[in-house]
């Protein structure tokens, strides 16, 4: 086949912006890890670079000495995100099933309540006061789970969305007709064909269990929930309290060095430590994603 010149200037301009765009994307990444590999010394000195003088393991080797914390942390925020993200991913779905059935009296009404608290709320305090007087969530891993677990009102409006209008409605009737329930029509028939969008809202959830540290800053004390702290929540009081890491003489006697603690370069490190997971997961659940935003998000 041959193409004309404007053609193939159209492929060309493409590539070139897809090709910038990848690179915009990826090299924050590459910075980070090499950022964390980069002696301290030389970051406090120069900044950081993509091609440091001088390269250091210290960041690590401050991870490896502080693991007993630092891997709890982890083993934290890989369990909150496991539960968190599955029970979102079931609150919504059941949800979005029952306001899809038209047919049943005051869904509508279900709807515009779900529609209204997505753009109005009761505001942080009024949220802390109920989440921690009456379900007593404060110092609890619920704390971690609870308020990110509740429906969001995306999650529900893209499942619903996708609910009615791919999964043909013939599908459904057929289900029913043959004697079938309505769990029986959702486990049997809805689920097996709804799986780009429960990956797509699962990878959003999980993305925001994950990277989520507010939480852990309202709902935590350092004197009553401390063996809770995610490794978000661990980065954030490091960035919060450099000094005190610094002035540590433990930490300085535990590392065995007379230098100063590399602050700097442990953030990074700890970011990338933090990352791994989310890289690893993201190439396998992408064609979901990319699917299910698509379906999920158009109304015909």
């Amino acid at each position: 086949m041959i193409h004309s010149k404007e053609y193939k200037l159209t492929q060309a301009v493409s590539h070139v912006v897809c090709a910038v765009a990848a690179l915009c994307a990826v090299l924050p990444f590459v910075l980070l890890i090499i950022a964390s590999l980069t002696d301290s010394g030389v970051v406090l000195k120069n900044g950081f670079s993509f091609f440091p003088e001088k390269w250091s393991t210290e960041a690590y080797q401050y991870i490896i000495q502080e693991w007993q914390t630092i891997g709890h942390a982890y083993l934290m925020t890989i369990v909150v995100t496991a539960v968190g993200t599955a029970a979102h991913v079931t609150i919504s779905m059941l949800f979005a099933y029952g306001i899809s059935k038209k047919n049943i009296p005051g869904m509508k009404f279900v709807s515009f309540l779900l529609i209204f608290s997505m753009l109005f709320n009761g505001g942080l305090v009024s949220t802390y006061y109920c989440y921690v007087r009456y379900l007593g969530i404060k110092n609890t891993i619920w704390a971690l789970i609870m308020p990110n677990m509740l429906m969001n009102a995306v999650s529900v409006i893209l499942i619903r969305n996708y609910v009615m209008y791919t999964i043909p409605s013939s599908l459904m009737e057929a289900a029913q007709i043959d004697g079938a329930g309505p769990m029986k029509v959702l486990t049997r028939v809805v689920l097996p064909l709804s799986k780009p969008i429960l990956a797509t809202i699962g990878l959003m959830a999980g993305l925001a269990y994950w990277n989520d540290w507010m939480n852990g800053m309202y709902y935590l004390t350092s004197r009553g929930g401390s063996d809770l702290y995610t490794i978000q929540i661990v980065l954030n009081n490091i960035n919060n309290d450099v000094n005190a890491l610094v002035q540590s003489k433990d930490l300085m006697q535990q590392l065995g060095t007379s230098g100063s603690l590399p602050s700097t370069t442990i953030r990074m490190a700890i970011a990338v430590i933090g990352i791994l997971p989310i890289l690893v997961l993201y190439p396998f659940f992408q064609k979901y994603f990319v699917k299910g935003i698509t379906l999920g998000g158009v109304k015909e």
